[in-house]
């Protein structure tokens, strides 16, 4: 598609369809952190023109998942063992307090949906099917911060979803079986109502996957890239 796309619903519906692919691409650890993503090539594989392919990465680059760099163009973030860490100190204050809420504040129908997410998380370990085994995993941490019925918090965790559910396949190494058991322990406490117990299976089950995590981030990671470095000098440029 050469020519520009017309404003509206229909360069919306291209910039759209451009995220998607590109999320799910790298969310399926189809595109590697740091892997150089070249305007030109996206822009005829996906059958869209630069503009929306560009509204595209800014929106992966909030969402994390794409790192926007000057003179350099767009690569897939890094996703250093600095990244992780911090997405690991938010978590674990974050989702121990979103399980306490989710006990107190849970009902039926929500408690329905997590227990779906459990079903799912089973199946896919069973299958060893390691994409579908994060994105369950991913949608029952989401599913916790909407059981806690607190606009704030959802709004916060929000925009860490896609960080989680990537990190979540990054690691698939790590024991599936272990974390399904973990979820399960975790989901009884939230049905039982017990918010102290559910707090702090939640905190323990988050921190138990950071030592391995950041050991298998040493693998995947691009130290030579500095995402912090790149937005400072953005915030220089623009002031």
């Amino acid at each position: 598609m050469t020519a520009a796309e017309p404003a509206g619903p229909g360069r919306g519906s291209l910039r759209d369809r451009a995220y998607d692919a590109l999320r799910r691409r790298i969310l399926e650890a189809e595109l590697q952190p740091g892997e150089r993503l070249v305007e030109r090539d996206l822009a005829a594989e996906l059958d869209v023109s630069r503009i929306p392919l560009r509204e595209a990465l800014r929106r992966l680059e909030a969402d994390g998942l794409v790192l926007l760099v000057p003179h350099r163009g767009a690569l897939v973030s890094p996703f250093t063992p600095a990244d992780v860490r911090d997405l690991f100190d938010v978590r674990e204050s974050l989702e121990s307090l979103a399980a306490r809420l989710a006990a107190e504040r849970s009902d039926r129908e929500g408690l329905a949906r997590l227990e779906a997410r459990l079903h799912a998380a089973r199946a896919a370990t069973h299958d060893q099917d390691r994409a579908s085994i994060a994105a369950a995993n991913a949608g029952f941490h989401t599913d916790i911060v909407e059981l806690a019925a607190n606009p704030l918090l959802t709004s916060m965790m929000r925009p860490l979803a896609a960080r989680t559910h990537w990190l979540f396949r990054l690691t698939a190494q790590r024991d599936p079986a272990r974390q399904c058991a973990e979820h399960e322990e975790l989901y009884a406490a939230i049905a039982s109502g017990d918010a102290d117990r559910a707090a702090a299976l939640a905190l323990e089950h988050v921190a138990d996957g950071r030592a391995e995590s950041l050991a298998l981030a040493e693998r995947w990671s691009h130290p030579e890239i500095d995402p912090q470095a790149v937005a400072a000098r953005r915030r220089r440029r623009s002031s």
